[in-house]
Order: C-alpha cells, then structure tokens, then sequence
C-alpha cells in the first residue's frame, strides 16, 4: 500500500478516496442485486456467482498479464491449503448473503457486518494472542450485550448475523497472511469453485430443476459476476492509495447502505428489540473507533523526537 500518496499527494489521496467510496457503496447496494433475483434458490444463485465471477477474473487478469502470479500460487501447497480455507469461508459468506436477501433478513446481514470489525479483534486476542485495551474489551463487551439481548428477547440466536461477521473475519484474517493480491486470490477461489459450480447448474437444468426459467433471470445472473468484481476493483485502487485506518472509517458506508435499505427500501420490520441491539452495536463501535483514534494520535506523539 502506498501510504506516501496518502500523506503527499492529495490528488492521488483523493482518487482513493473516490475509489473507497465507490467500492463500499456498490458493496452496500449489492442487495438491491440480490433482491432482483431472489426468485431464483440461494444455492443456484452462488453456482452463477462463482462461475461469471471466474469468467470475470479471468479476463481482467488476462489484460493485466497476471495469470503467471495465479500459476505460481497453485504450484506452492501452503497458499493451496490456505486459498482452500479462504475459498471455503467466501462461499458460505456468499451463500449466507444471499439466502439473507432471499428471506428478507437484510437487517441482520445489516447486523452482522456492523459487528466484523468487532469479531476481527475478538480473533485477534484467541488465535494471535494480541493484547486488548481497556476501551476495545468495553466494546467487544457491548457488542456481545447486545447480540445477547437480541437472543433472550427474540428467543433466537441471531444467525445470520454471527456466520456473516465469523466467516468475513476468518477469511480476511487468511487473506492477510497469504502472499497473494486481493485479485489473484480471488481469482484462485473461484477457479477452485468454479468446477463444483458449474456442474451444479448443469445438473439443475438437466434435471429441470433450475429456478432461472427465463432469459431475463439469466441475464441478471450474468451480470453476477460483474457486481463482484466492480467492486473488488475498486477497493484494489482504494488500498493502493489510502491508509488503512482511512478505509476502516470509510468500510462503515456498506452495512449503513445495507441497513437503510433493509428499513426504507425492503420495508423490513425494526421494532425496539432490534433498535436497542444495533445501538449497543453502533456505541460499541464508536467506542472502538475513539479508542483507534486516541491510540493512533498516541503512537504519532512518541515518534517526535523531544528538541
């Protein structure tokens, strides 16, 4: 990442900017994609995903001349197993989503996604024994309350939610330790799934089971793989030239996107219940964000050497 753009030169710094805004923004309206096909069965929806997303990938890095980098990362066993684990933990992420969209719980997936910068530090103390402060355990405590309150008030865990922040947090946590792009990665996923996939749709048309009967759903299905990768383009550009505490402040946009739409556009009921969960959440979060904030300003203040 190019943090010397970030710091020097503001055109450069806003460009990212722009880029940020338009990666987490298309991720937030992703849902309105997903509801325009959610007559079609959530499993058959993903099989298009991957299978248009690989077709995608494919392309771009074929004119970007980076299917070497993809050959290389099959041919090293540690980054397979990893990618294996990472294209694992995308597929159930994706298929949640999507069976979210299809059930009208847009609100949890809502939900779920204000709560993944949480669950990350959750992973961060249990699997790299990172050292938590006063402020992020207050946080990671909220937000937990507020999961648990939701659970004893509805009688039901919140689901949907958890799969979505667990399966987010672990596959980004993976994706860090991998000597791969974000675009190779990807691409090396959805290869890996593209096979199984592809199978399955031929077996639900063979076997008439298909639920895209008409050229128009398979139209909007094609363009699956363009919603993918549209913004996955975008946030590469955004990473490039901008901090990244500047994209965690900006990855707020996408639930908040997805929380309106659940409410305003998908008309999904929000009763109190819900209010005072996501407002244990959002205080949660701005707790942790302050704490960010104070702890960033701190570490600058001890790099000036005294005169």
């Amino acid at each position: 990442m190019n943090h010397a753009a970030d710091q020097g030169e503001p055109s450069s710094s806003r460009r990212g900017l722009a880029y940020a805004l338009t990666a987490y923004g298309l991720w937030g309206l992703i849902a309105l994609y997903f509801k325009a096909v959610d007559h079609v069965a959530p499993p058959e929806v993903l099989a298009h995903r991957i299978v248009w997303s690989f077709l995608v990938l494919a392309a771009v890095l074929a004119v970007r001349g980076g299917w070497g980098e993809v050959w290389r990362g099959l041919g090293d066993r540690r980054a397979v197993a990893m990618l294996a684990m990472s294209t694992l933990l995308i597929a159930v992420n994706w298929l949640t989503f999507i069976y979210a969209v299809a059930s009208r719980q847009v609100l949890q997936s809502s939900l779920g996604y204000f709560i993944n910068p949480l669950v990350n530090v959750l992973f961060g103390v249990v699997l790299l024994r990172e050292r938590l402060r006063a402020r992020q355990w207050l946080s990671i405590a909220l937000a937990a309350a507020g999961v648990a309150f939701f659970t004893i008030a509805v009688g039901a865990i919140p689901w949907l939610s958890l799969v979505l922040a667990s399966t987010f947090g672990l596959y980004g946590l993976l994706r860090k330790t991998m000597p791969v792009g974000g675009l190779v990665g990807l691409t090396v996923e959805t290869l890996l799934l593209a096979p199984l996939a592809l199978a399955y749709l031929i077996w639900r048309s063979a076997t008439h089971h298909s639920t895209a009967a008409d050229p128009g759903t398979y139209g909007l299905l094609a363009l699956s793989g363009v919603v993918t990768t549209g913004p996955l383009l975008a946030f590469i550009a955004a990473a490039r030239r901008l901090r990244l505490s500047t994209l965690g402040m900006v990855q707020y946009l996408t639930p908040t996107i997805t929380f309106l739409l659940a409410v305003f556009a998908f008309r999904e009921p929000f009763t109190n219940i819900q209010l005072i969960t996501f407002a244990c959440i959002w205080f949660a979060l701005a707790i942790y964000a302050a704490d960010s904030y104070h702890a960033r300003k701190h570490r600058q203040f001890e790099l000036v050497e005294p005169d």
